[in-house]
């Protein structure tokens, strides 16, 4: 049993990934396409090479987030914990980007491990984690602390951008910030990729130890770095442009001098979190608070807040809505385990 439960787990993990690299690619290319500093499809190219560079080149986190913060069960209640959180992060993914709302696929990992590993202890099983530290360092202070820097960087960042532009013309002003955005738009997705596929690295290092095979080194095996890298990469080159809608038209008026901003702010902060405190962010909610705080530095609002305001619910809800989702589906599976 123990066997098929682990391909599941990878299964599913891949599938997450997918998701999560279509779901995300908004993220990286909103800004850039809307003010025409790239094309549709360079973009997503662009974005889909970085993101497997990205996932390749670090596992630093990924070690960090299978070690430190979650001890799974061995045998089968273990994976059956990881395979419904899993489910529950794909069923939001999916459901979010049908409803163009950008949302975190942090948070509703970690909500549906959280949920499932609750239900485990409800039909006799072990508690998989120091639950309060799991929800204040994963989910209370990335959610409450990274959108308020990513808005106040972008927010500030604008102002020297238009000091160093003061003698520039318009036209050759707004050329110069669409190629640093092009670099920015590289260096989100390549702080994306070192992000967002290192989560699924370490669900597939949980399972693998769940099951009994753990790496003798204590590393990452490279067939996950790459199945997880890979994963990540294919779901944005088919990303969809519904979340890139929201985030590029509905939330702020958008100029190539803000976008840049928001983009250095946003990448800023991923490569921050990655690779020096080794903690998970969410690049939709760096991205999308980047995006508002630059939009607010102009000499009149453009922030649109019925959108706005859709989106903080979203992003609120998430963590409780997938952990709920994490549970019921463990309880469904409980008695295959």
């Amino acid at each position: 049993m123990e066997p098929v439960l682990l391909a599941a787990v990878v299964l599913f993990a891949g599938a997450y990934a997918f998701i999560n690299g279509f779901h995300d690619v908004s993220n990286s290319v909103a800004t850039s396409v809307r003010t025409r500093a790239l094309t549709p499809a360079v973009a997503v190219v662009l974005a889909s090479i970085f993101n497997l560079t990205g996932a390749l080149l670090s596992t630093a986190l990924a070690l960090v987030l299978a070690d430190r913060f979650i001890q799974l069960p061995e045998g089968t209640p273990g994976l059956g914990i990881l395979i419904a959180g899993l489910l529950a992060a794909c069923g939001w993914g999916l459901w979010t980007w049908w409803r163009r709302m950008p949302s975190s696929s942090t948070h509703a990992l970690v909500g549906g491990i959280v949920g499932s590993g609750a239900a485990s202890t409800l039909v006799g099983g072990p508690n998989i984690a120091e639950s309060y530290r799991l929800l204040l360092e994963q989910i209370v202070l990335p959610l409450l602390l990274s959108p308020v820097i990513a808005f106040a960087l972008a927010y500030l960042l604008v102002f020297p951008t238009t000091w160093l532009m003061r003698y520039s013309a318009p036209r050759r002003g707004d050329a110069g910030n669409r190629i640093a955005q092009s670099v920015f738009t590289s260096a989100f997705s390549l702080g994306h990729g070192m992000q967002d596929g290192q989560r699924t690295m370490a669900v597939i290092v949980l399972g693998l130890a769940a099951a009994g095979y753990s790496a003798q080194d204590g590393g990452i095996p490279l067939w996950v770095q790459v199945f997880s890298g890979a994963a990540l990469a294919v779901g944005s080159l088919y990303g969809g442009w519904r979340i890139s809608h929201t985030l590029g038209s509905r939330l702020v008026r958008i100029d190539p001098l803000r976008g840049m901003s928001a983009t250095a702010a946003s990448s800023s902060l991923l490569f921050m979190g990655a690779l020096w405190l080794q903690i998970p962010l969410s690049s939709t909610q760096t991205m999308t608070s980047a995006i508002v705080g630059a939009g607010v530095n102009q000499r009149f609002s453009t922030v649109r807040f019925i959108p706005l305001r859709e989106i903080m619910v979203i992003w609120l809800t998430t963590a409780p809505v997938t952990a709920l989702l994490g549970g019921i589906l463990f309880l469904a599976l409980s008695p295959l385990l």
